[in-house]
């Protein structure tokens, strides 16, 4: 549950954008590109449009959503 609570979080302060770490935005572009619609519904309705688009997405983005074991 922590796993999935960093990746989500840090694909939504990718988004979101306050304070950049290195990292978080590697899935900014995607989250806007094919997550829009859902942005507003919270970090698991996020997580799992990027997922669905998972063959879509960055190279970049791709990895930290694996790294993260999603």
């Amino acid at each position: 549950m922590a796993r999935l609570l960093l990746i989500v979080s840090l694909i939504m302060c990718a988004s979101g954008a306050s304070a950049q770490q290195p990292g978080q935005d590697a899935c900014a572009r995607d989250v806007t590109r094919f997550c829009r619609a859902v942005m507003n519904n919270g970090d698991g309705a996020v997580l799992a449009c990027l997922k669905q688009h998972r063959t879509r997405l960055s190279k970049a983005c791709d990895k930290v959503l694996t790294d993260h074991g999603q």
